[in-house]
């Protein structure tokens, strides 16, 4: 009896299990552009045009969702981050060590995207496991050898239309205005992220970076006036560059009650060299974010909140290796109050900027889907956002979930849609991914017959939530 092949684990309809799905998915949602408006690439390699040798390093170089999965199945630090204390690994031996790993993580969201990425960048499409590694890390090395193969040629193959990195006000810049110099199809835009400047309580390394902000802008940084002067240069430098975008990652919303006399008696304090209490440290936090976010409006920026994030919970190997190495978890701050503390406070000033809300616990989906629906104002379609499923949340349940929160208690066709939040230049798939539950999710509904069967009324939403509404709300024009 003859045998019928297997179909591959990666094929034109993964997730696709409806007919409206796959109609959805590929006529409308699988060619259009990418707009990547989080992301943390390192601009110097897209203004070098980075290209590698080892697929090790272009897809474990930076990846600490990988590396905390390879410690969870006993590899040594040498083989995950390459950081450990007994000498790095090879390229061979790190590429082994997540092979032997993606056999343990069945319905883990690496387990997809790495097939994703293996298939779309690779042309590999078999499972990748011990026993297919050696294969499939020569076959890919060899790949890494066309031409087309490096940073801005992966954004090219990916269709992505913009990418706004993250970065520090203290940042001269220089790559992003080397790129705009010799520009590609590609947008490449700076994002604000001043997390810095808020941490008051770290009193030498706040008061370095301090001196770092009056060296950016060309003055002194002495008093909380000095303090408000240089961030505005500096986020007029920005925007010159092109900047449309802020991004504030804190653990939760700060909305202490304070006045400027307290708040300037604190800053001078802690230039001073001498450590501020719990509550002055609250206080400036508080004056940091909302000074922020007046001054996004004022740019017509649009604000990211990233909060729920508790970091850095292995001290020991904070130590060693520093942050974003793999050692953080979802927090549980409760910060309805605050979040509408601080937003009434800046609409009864007309200083609300269109906001992003993104919080790394999925409890507060309702929660701030809900706050968002009493600050949206005319004329912008979606002025307030819930943030696409973040971090350890961009998964199959998470995006559920944020796409159903929102459709529930919002308007699901304003949503911005899908970002990658990643360092690799492999990580646009995580848009393909978002796109096929999407359209999973609203083909399913229409098998049912819980959504009208109506496919070109749909299909113009998913295009809208993967592209246009991107592009239209962010000003992009791409």
């Amino acid at each position: 009896m003859a045998t019928t092949k297997a179909k591959p684990f990666i094929h034109p309809d993964f997730l696709l299990t409806t007919k409206a799905a796959r109609e959805l998915y590929h006529g409308y949602a699988e060619k259009m552009p990418i707009i990547d408006y989080h992301c943390h690439l390192p601009p110097v390699e897209i203004a070098e045009d980075r290209r590698w040798t080892d697929i090790a390093d272009v897809w474990l170089g930076g990846d600490h969702y990988k590396w905390r999965q390879m410690r969870s199945n006993g590899f040594a630090e040498r083989l995950c981050s390459g950081r450990g204390t007994d000498g790095c690994a090879s390229g061979w031996e790190k590429f082994e060590a997540f092979a032997k790993t993606m056999e343990r993580l069945v319905k883990n969201p690496l387990f997809d995207w790495s097939h994703l990425e293996l298939a779309r960048y690779f042309g590999v499409t078999e499972r990748l496991c011990g026993a297919s590694a050696k294969r499939i890390y020569d076959k890919c090395n060899r790949q890494l050898k066309a031409k087309w193969f490096s940073a801005r040629g992966l954004m090219k193959k990916s269709n992505v239309a913009v990418v706004c990195t993250t970065d520090d006000p203290v940042d001269s810049l220089e790559y992003h205005l080397a790129i705009a110099q010799q520009p590609f199809a590609t947008q490449i835009r700076p994002a604000w992220r001043s997390d810095k400047a808020s941490k008051i309580e770290t009193l030498k390394v706040w008061n370095d970076w301090m001196d770092r902000l009056g060296a950016a802008a060309g003055m002194a940084v002495k008093t909380y006036d000095d303090f408000l002067a240089a961030m505005a240069k500096r986020h007029d430098f920005f925007a010159q560059a092109g900047c449309v975008v802020s991004d504030y990652g804190i653990t939760e919303i700060f909305a202490a009650p304070y006045t400027e006399a307290e708040v300037a008696r604190i800053f001078r304090k802690a230039r001073g060299g001498k450590a501020v209490t719990p509550e002055e440290a609250l206080k400036f936090k508080s004056a940091w974010l909302y000074e922020g976010l007046k001054a996004d409006c004022r740019a017509n920026w649009t604000t990211q909140l990233h909060y729920n994030c508790l970091r850095d919970l292995n001290g020991a190997m904070y130590d060693v290796m520093g942050p974003d190495t793999g050692f953080d978890c979802i927090g549980d701050w409760s910060v309805t109050e605050n979040l509408a503390k601080l937003f009434d406070r800046l609409e009864r000033e007309d200083a609300l900027p269109r906001c992003i809300l993104y919080s790394l616990n999925p409890k507060d989906n309702e929660m701030l889907a809900t706050v968002m629906g009493c600050f949206q104002k005319a004329p912008c379609r979606g002025k307030i956002q819930l943030g696409a499923a973040w971090w350890f949340l961009d998964q199959k349940d998470g995006m559920r979930k944020q796409i159903e929160a929102l459709a529930a208690l919002g308007s699901l066709g304003n949503f911005v849609g899908m970002l990658t939040d990643s360092r690799s230049f492999l990580s646009y798939t995580r848009h393909e991914y978002f796109r096929r539950l999407l359209c999973q999710k609203l083909g399913e509904e229409v098998e049912k017959g819980e959504l009208p069967n109506d496919l070109k009324w749909l299909g113009g939403i998913v295009r809208d939530i993967s592209f246009n509404n991107a592009n239209e709300y962010f000003g992009f024009k791409a």
